[in-house]
């Protein structure tokens, strides 16, 4: 069976891996349809992604055919269309019987710090699959980074007439966006690509960005669209440390600063004018909750998320090694490339 393996950061290799076994009790035998690509599979193949080990197959990011299912299996059947939910809890740990399965303390995320779905069969855990029979394969492969940007925002909780900065306009930023703006808060987006913003101007339709040029206008900007006030909620996308610290010069007095973003070198924060003072929040967002899953699935079904604009790049299968490292050029202006497997 083919599947796409990282050897080590910016070496691709096509492997032939042994067929999946028939699923046990409690799981799923899967044909993978098609794969998203996101800002952890980009960090894995730059070497930059602190979770990642190699040799890994990646791919969490799944929209999934069900082939068989094992003995218990009621959620689903053979013939489902289901998006995947990649992380691996154990259910037993002090954090998952608390209900916190995105944060268990033993977590493998398909793709990271297991192998993942980049392959034709894959057998996984039946709860970890969510159906859908209106949705199609790409918009089921899209449904997982949706649900970090929804799990950060809940995490920020904006309140009503409160101001949502968002800075990083890749796919989780966008996530993040598509989720401030359905829960009606002011939403402003912050980077330093303007090809980006201007797709979350004109496809997004959110009218306020900041071009970050790092020239100190981007606090002058804010505080014009803010009132003076800054944003009440900033969530950082970006998985940059350096903006990362500059983040909390742009929270109000009060406010909650959420970092979805992951960086591998240290965040130095200025603690007495800015933190300290204003006594901000500073919260982690990792990975997200069964119930964002059946949230944004219902959310695509009704029309209210439209995953189309999204996609800006296709790969068949045997083709992706040859153009994975254009996906990880800005000027490329990639904003979601999907693989076709089958």
């Amino acid at each position: 069976m083919k599947a796409l393996q990282l050897e080590k950061p910016q070496s691709w290799k096509a492997v032939d891996i042994a067929e999946p076994a028939k699923p046990g009790p409690g799981e799923a035998l899967l044909r993978v349809h098609r794969i998203g690509i996101c800002g952890t599979d980009i960090s894995g193949y730059l070497g930059k992604m602190p979770f990642f080990s190699y040799p890994r197959i990646p791919g969490h990011e799944l929209g999934v055919e069900v082939l068989a299912v094992g003995a218990g299996v009621t959620n689903i059947k053979p013939g489902d269309r289901c998006s995947v939910e990649p992380y691996l809890n154990c259910g037993h740990c002090y954090t998952c019987r608390r209900g916190h399965t995105n944060c268990c303390e033993t977590n493998k995320t398909l793709g990271v710090m297991c192998d993942g779905g980049m392959t034709e069969r894959i057998v996984l855990p039946a709860r970890k699959l969510h159906p859908s029979a209106k949705l199609s394969f790409e918009q089921l492969a899209l449904v997982e980074t949706l649900t970090i940007g929804c799990h950060a925002v809940n995490r920020g909780h904006p309140k009503s007439d409160e101001h949502v900065l968002v800075i990083g306009a890749g796919p989780i930023g966008l996530s993040a966006i598509e989720f401030a703006k359905l829960a009606g808060k002011k939403t402003i987006v912050m980077d330093m690509n303007e090809q980006r913003l201007a797709f979350v101007r004109e496809k997004m339709g959110v009218p306020d960005t900041i071009l970050a040029k790092g020239d100190g206008e981007e606090l002058k900007r804010l505080v014009d669209l803010t009132n003076g006030q800054l944003a009440d909620v900033v969530v950082d996308a970006t998985g940059s440390n350096k903006s990362m610290a500059q983040a909390l010069n742009y929270c109000a007095f009060k406010g909650r600063l959420v970092y979805v973003g992951i960086t591998q070198s240290e965040v130095s924060i200025p603690h007495a004018p800015a933190l300290h003072r204003r006594e901000l929040d500073i919260l982690a967002s990792r990975n997200a909750l069964p119930g964002d899953f059946t949230r944004i699935i219902k959310l695509i079904e009704e029309g209210k998320i439209d995953t189309r604009p999204w996609i800006t790049h296709h790969a068949e299968f045997d083709e992706m090694i040859g153009v994975f490292a254009s996906w990880t050029k800005p000027e490329t202006g990639v904003i979601k490339a999907v693989v076709h497997v089958a």
